[in-house]
């Protein structure tokens, strides 16, 4: 097969996914590339700031994957970060990522995507903020899916303040408040923990039933713990998790919690060892679902009412691509017909690279993806013949194996993606050998 890496390529984002992209780029030979990033830095959604704006971290934010788990195969995080390390570790580690594999040279950054439009020759036409308009071969989209809120939608009016976890940055400004968090995911639980150590009340509210799981077993994280689990049947690693789950927490109920109706990877897991803790130690009080907002009262479907001052939806996010008209592409609801969450079936020289919601870490999927993509580009793989069909089997699986909700149109098991996507990817792919920035 022919080996041509004289296309030229456009990334959109510089967080963890576009970095890592860039670099399998490079890592084929390919050099007329260019990522554009709207800030001015590498790191995406890990650029903590006190201002809200593109990155939805917060001032206590650790990872709830494991830096085991976390890492790139071919640049292990430093051998002094915790096991889950703070937004500031997973800064510095991505601004490294960019320095050691000469990525900077390659990014234009206060360079905002405005406009991206296939053109009828499978080329894109890219239109940026500066009114500047530059055409490539392909494009990698990794502008990542945790940075245009979702709010919730209740009956009535709450009269209180309402923010959405995306505009949360610190504890400090819920001293001596009621608050009540909506959402049982990994944001909802952190949060609801970090304001009940300074508010006078906070609750919780919940829809539905969660696997709230510590981070920590038999003194190993969690991710650490499943990953030897991962090659079993489906049906002894289920009974695994089941067990692990028992003896870890019990039931849900004694926590005033509903106790999940769904199996335990059939929906989003939430990692927190405090929040059980913090709960049963009467810092933060179970809510069932909003039935209904009256000035600052909440009305529960229960019958009980409260009054509130302060409302943070933790109810994710809506996957958005502002730079596609949305008769073209619009993920925001309903299936993400993709080959390995990556290729379009229909437009054959875009790409998606960490568009997934794994039960573990984005950034080595990422990484894997983006190797694929970059050997296809250069022509060493090529798409398989029944690429719709494998596609249309996956969105079926995902329709199958989890909770019909938003966040779970892109979710998918860390160990069983990342096999998939290895399994495509070539033997002789090559390695990293080191490149000479332009």
């Amino acid at each position: 097969m022919k080996r041509d890496t004289s296309a030229r390529v456009c990334v959109i984002g510089a967080g963890p996914s576009g970095l890592t992209a860039a670099k399998n780029l490079l890592q084929v030979g390919l050099r007329n590339i260019v990522v554009y990033e709207k800030s001015d830095q590498v790191g995406g959604n890990w650029v903590f700031s006190v201002r809200p704006g593109h990155s939805s971290v917060f001032e206590t934010t650790h990872t709830v994957s494991s830096r085991k788990m976390s890492q790139f195969d071919d640049f292990p995080m430093p051998a002094d970060y915790p096991d889950y390390p703070s937004h500031g570790q997973m800064l510095a580690y991505f601004q490294e990522y960019a320095q050691h594999f000469g990525l900077i040279p390659y990014i234009q950054f206060n360079t905002e995507v405005q406009r991206a439009e296939k053109q009828p020759d499978e080329t894109w036409k890219i239109t940026l903020g500066d009114g500047r308009v530059e055409v490539f071969d392909h494009l990698l989209v990794a502008n990542g899916h945790h940075w245009n809120p979702r709010y919730p939608s209740y009956p009535g009016n709450f009269t209180g303040e309402f923010l959405h976890s995306h505009d949360y940055k610190s504890a400090a400004g819920f001293k001596d408040k009621r608050v009540l968090i909506i959402g049982g995911g990994n944001s909802a639980c952190d949060i609801a923990v970090e304001t009940s150590r300074v508010s006078a009340f906070t609750g919780i509210s919940m829809r539905r039933g969660y696997y709230i799981i510590p981070k920590f077993a038999l003194g190993q994280p969690a991710d650490v713990i499943a990953e030897p689990m991962a090659r079993l049947p489906d049906f002894i690693r289920m009974l695994l998790f089941r067990l692990t789950v028992k003896l870890n927490v019990g039931d849900y109920a004694a926590y005033g919690l509903e106790r999940p109706k769904h199996d335990v990877l059939q929906g989003h897991v939430t990692l927190n060892s405090e929040m059980l803790y913090f709960i049963r130690h009467g810092k933060v009080h179970p809510r069932r679902d909003i039935a209904r907002f009256e000035g600052p009262m909440v009305h529960f479907v229960d019958g009980r009412a409260e009054e509130y001052d302060t409302i943070i939806a933790c109810t994710g996010f809506i996957i958005t691509h502002p730079f596609f008209e949305r008769s073209f592409i619009d993920y925001s609801e309903g299936d993400v017909p993709l080959f390995l969450r990556v290729f379009h079936p229909a437009h054959r020289s875009l790409y998606f690279i960490g568009l997934v919601q794994p039960q573990g870490s984005i950034w080595p999927l990422a990484d894997a993806q983006s190797k694929l993509v970059a050997n296809h580009i250069i022509g060493r793989y090529e798409l398989p013949t029944d690429m719709e069909a494998r596609t249309r089997r996956d969105v079926e699986s995902i329709r199958k194996h989890f909770l019909n909700t938003p966040r779970h149109t892109i979710e998918v098991e860390f160990h069983k993606h990342l096999w998939a996507v290895q399994r495509e990817i070539p033997a002789d792919a090559p390695r990293w050998t080191g490149v000479q920035a332009r």
